[in-house]
């Protein structure tokens, strides 16, 4: 492990000098793929150098308790020793984590579907809240939302939305959001007062490049038709919604939240080439049959992942038995103690098999 962080430090100095020089920034592609490369190395560098800062320090201490000391300069050093200790051991389990593969899809922008599930009405409101719960959470770290579809109720639930959030690590964040997600309550629609159990479907997908996905323009059937809102009425005369069929998979992507129907064409294309990745990556992961099934999930749509119950004010993960009672502050968007368990949880499962 030494030997390959040794290697990773001076590729981070080759390459702080590589981006310093006027001569590499007349590139500036290859200018933005050095800095790319040196902030990738920057979080393991920096702790590798503090494991290296306290190694030393502990050293020292070493040498110091070979001498003759008095008691008390003893005792001092003694405890000293032992916090280095501690210091160096969670050091060295941070690098363990650093140096773990990184999913490629992590600095990904994602595209996230919700679609209502069981529960008929009240489950297109849980998933209208699970909207404004995603979109908080991008609010709270700074990210930028875009809708790309939407079909909406008569009372504002939502039946299908895809979107977008934009900011560098959201797939990293959000990748553990996939699979059923299920509400307790009263719903509104109930006038006896009895506790309804409805469910909703997340699913996220890295956005991917034109470069990660190669769609031959043949290959595609691009329909137009006039937009509908709720109920299904027309909302306009045009044709603007766009509806692109992706013939070999038989996958289907429709966008009419915009008026214009290059810009509608353009979304659904970025929703297409998303669905296209995730295929091809599911695909990879189901032939290999070493494929590790992680404590926090398969990645399997069906897989109910997550309980929100009204009545008790709780919010259960049910991959890793995590229980919050703070439902309120959960669904407006404070979700990362949730996702920061999620990500722990899943390092931890990765370590437990190289080790």
């Amino acid at each position: 492990m030494l030997d390959k962080l040794e290697n990773l430090e001076k590729k981070y100095d080759e390459l702080s000098e590589l981006i310093a020089d006027p001569k590499v920034m007349e590139d500036q592609n290859k200018w933005k793929q050095y800095v790319k490369a040196h902030a990738d190395l920057s979080d393991v560098v920096t702790v590798y150098r503090d494991y290296k800062r306290v190694v030393s320090e502990l050293d020292d201490v070493r040498l110091l308790l070979k001498d003759k000391l008095d008691p008390e300069m003893l005792e001092l050093a003694e405890m000293e020793e032992e916090e280095l200790r501690e210091k160096k051991a969670a050091l060295e389990q941070q690098l363990k984590v650093l140096l773990l593969p990184r999913d490629p899809n992590d600095d990904k922008n994602v595209i996230m579907e919700i679609r209502a599930g069981t529960g008929g009405e009240e489950a297109a409101l849980f998933a209208a809240d699970l909207f404004r719960m995603y979109t908080r959470f991008a609010e709270l770290k700074g990210w930028r939302t875009e809708i790309m579809d939407s079909h909406y109720t008569d009372l504002g639930g939502i039946k299908e939305i895809i979107f977008l959030i934009e900011g560098r690590g959201a797939y990293s964040q959000l990748k553990f959001e996939s699979g059923v997600h299920r509400v307790q309550r009263v719903p509104t629609t109930e006038s006896g007062g009895r506790i309804h159990t409805s469910a909703a479907t997340v699913a996220v997908l890295p956005e991917a490049e034109e470069v990660d996905v190669d769609i031959n323009p043949n290959d595609l059937r691009i329909d137009v038709f006039c937009s509908t809102g709720p109920g299904g009425q027309s909302v306009n005369t045009t044709q603007s919604a766009v509806r692109i069929t992706h013939i070999p998979t038989g996958i289907v992507v429709s966008c009419q939240d915009e008026k214009s129907q290059h810009k509608n064409k353009e979304k659904a294309m970025r929703v297409l080439r998303a669905r296209l990745l995730d295929q091809a990556q599911q695909e990879q992961q189901q032939k290999m049959a070493s494929a590790r099934k992680s404590q926090v999930g398969t990645g399997d749509r069906s897989e109910r992942i997550r309980t929100y119950n009204f009545p008790q004010n709780r919010v259960t993960d049910h991959r890793i038995g995590l229980t919050l009672h703070r439902l309120q502050e959960v669904l407006m968007g404070n979700l990362q103690e949730i996702i920061d368990s999620l990500i722990t949880t899943d390092q931890a499962e990765r370590l437990q098999q190289v080790e």
